[in-house]
């Protein structure tokens, strides 16, 4: 036997004595996730379907309109009122990075989502709370409108974050929750739980039309505050159903968070640095299994990124201290693996940031145009859909520009333009979302490792995070700069002076740009292999 084969001979025995030690994957560690509960009962799926539809239906019910509140009542600019909003709805999207790693490493999905819903129901509350206090009159002259109370926009916007927190708190939670109410060794189960997927997405856009129709309308031509009363008792509703569905629930234990192993092997790729990897890949370090009844899921490896391959090189100091007594000296394949899986996925979740900046006009500029008017692919791989969806975007600018030009024309001539007219480009941005996000969910969370599951999959809604915060710096920029270059600017406070066509027609060159990235990574894309032993 030459000298590695030794080395990894005599650890794959010390690995047999070992109890307790820290070496083996977080992957390994959620093979046989304890999970509480009854199993099999349709019951806990269909309440977070339905709590869905109520969680889907207040969210929107407060960000459908929110700009227009915003410019009517509290009489925000056109730029800041779109900055503001997007601002807001990012962070709904970010919070959930936080609460899945607290989910993953302390309180469970279950307590995650409870406690965010209590958040949740406070900060609607309070929002309602504040758009019950008088306000200056809607129709006021801009120049001359009063500010708002300072009390007012204390308690709403105080409200508004608030429900931000517990928001993204049910979405890190909420869809791993379900996930978890499947057995995933049954085949049957394994259908359901992607049916769940579909249908959870169904719930999403029926929250969406329901209050982009009722819940609007009320608010703007009844009552701001009943809009958002509405809105609230969603919210008190959902949290209802949720502690009823308690005791059927299937809960996952907390079995602790990714990022840990991830700096793992960064640091022990580092420290071993000097070390030549072996040629032949099967000298690196892997756990053995135990049971030889039990099938353990492992991580093929790969040959890209042969730099953290160094953190599972057997070495005589990883020997001589025992690979159970500190997995900062020596990770498995698997480990590694799971740390290259999210590289590759990186280029991939960039491009969606970009999609994700052009895609929140839909809840921002879009509405400001409209009101200055008279106000499946099931064969198709995942990348590929999702590929459909950033091409899509390009379509949807492109259509509200050309939209907007000509609505600048009828207004020269005193024409007032049919808000009707905005309905092809809702449609293809509809469109791109359903190709895009739903699918860029699936894809995360099917290319994940185990002990990602949750992490990716909010790591997926950071794109649309990232993407509103994008999208307020874009607006803010293009508003500042050419107001100076040539006042009133793209984007005034009264529209018609101004060229919302030419910003849709930078945002459909960048959607252009960030397609052809798209193109490039998606091609060199390797899927995710996963060995079976036992």
């Amino acid at each position: 036997m030459d000298e590695s084969g030794l080395r990894a001979s005599l650890l794959v025995e010390d690995d047999a004595t070992c109890h307790g030690g820290e070496s083996h994957s977080l992957l390994e560690v959620y093979q046989q996730p304890r999970l509480m509960g009854r199993q099999d009962d349709w019951r806990s799926p269909a309440i977070i379907l339905g709590f869905e539809c109520l969680e889907s239906m207040a969210f929107n019910g407060v960000a459908t309109n929110l700009v227009v509140y915003i410019r009517s009542v509290l009489h925000g600019g056109i730029a800041s009122s779109a900055s503001t909003v997007s601002l807001w709805y990012g962070t709904t999207f970010f919070v959930p990075v936080i609460g899945a790693v607290i989910a993953d490493a302390y309180w469970g999905n279950f307590k995650t989502v409870l406690i965010s819903l209590v958040l949740y129901l406070l900060g609607m509350v309070l929002v309602t709370v504040g758009a019950f206090i008088p306000s200056a009159p809607v129709l006021c002259n801009l120049s001359s409108c009063p500010s708002s109370k300072g009390a007012q926009n204390l308690i709403f916007f105080s409200g508004l974050y608030l429900a931000a927190f517990g928001c993204g708190g049910v979405r890190s939670a909420l869809l791993p929750l379900g996930a978890d109410q499947f057995n995933n060794e049954n085949s049957l189960d394994r259908q359901k739980r992607r049916n769940f997927f579909s249908l959870f997405y169904i719930c999403v856009i029926f929250g969406v039309i329901t209050s982009g129709t009722i819940v609007v309308w009320v608010q703007e031509n009844v009552s701001w505050a009943l809009g958002y009363g509405i809105a609230t008792t969603c919210i008190a509703l959902a949290l209802a159903c949720f502690m009823i569905g308690t005791p059927i629930f299937r809960q996952r234990e907390p079995s602790g968070s990714p990022v840990k192993s991830i700096f793992q092997v960064i640091v022990t790729a580092s420290k071993n640095m000097r070390l030549e990897i072996p040629a032949d890949s099967s000298l690196l370090y892997e756990t053995r299994s135990k049971n030889t009844h039990k099938v353990e899921l492992k991580l093929a490896h790969t040959d890209d990124f042969r730099f953290l391959d160094k953190a599972a090189i057997i070495s005589d100091l990883s020997i001589d201290n025992g690979n159970c007594g500190s997995s900062w000296r020596i990770c498995t394949i698997t480990q590694v693996e799971e740390l290259k899986i999210l590289i590759r996925l990186l280029p991939i979740w960039a491009t969606g940031v970009f999609f994700g900046a052009a895609i929140s006009q839909m809840h921002t500029t879009f509405i400001q145009q409209g009101r200055t008017c008279f106000t499946s692919g099931a064969e198709l791989t995942q990348l590929q859909r999702i590929g459909i969806g950033r091409f899509l975007m390009i379509f949807a600018m492109a259509m509200a520009a050309i939209l907007e030009t000509k609505r600048l024309e009828n207004v020269q001539y005193g024409k007032p333009l049919s808000i009707v007219w905005q309905l092809p480009q809702y449609i293809v941005i509809a469109g791109a979302e359903c190709f895009a996000i739903i699918t860029q969910l699936e894809f995360f969370h099917g290319e994940a490792p185990d002990s990602m599951k949750s992490m990716l999959t909010a790591f997926a809604l950071l794109t649309t995070a990232l993407g509103n915060y994008l999208s307020s710096a874009i607006i803010t920029l293009v508003a500042g700069v050419t107001r100076a270059w040539r006042s009133p600017g793209w984007i005034p406070d009264d529209l018609n002076e101004g060229h919302l066509d030419y910003f849709y027609w930078c945002l459909a060159a960048i959607s252009v740009a960030n397609f052809v990235v798209y193109i490039y990574f998606a091609s060199k894309y390797k899927l995710k292999k996963v060995v079976l032993e036992g």
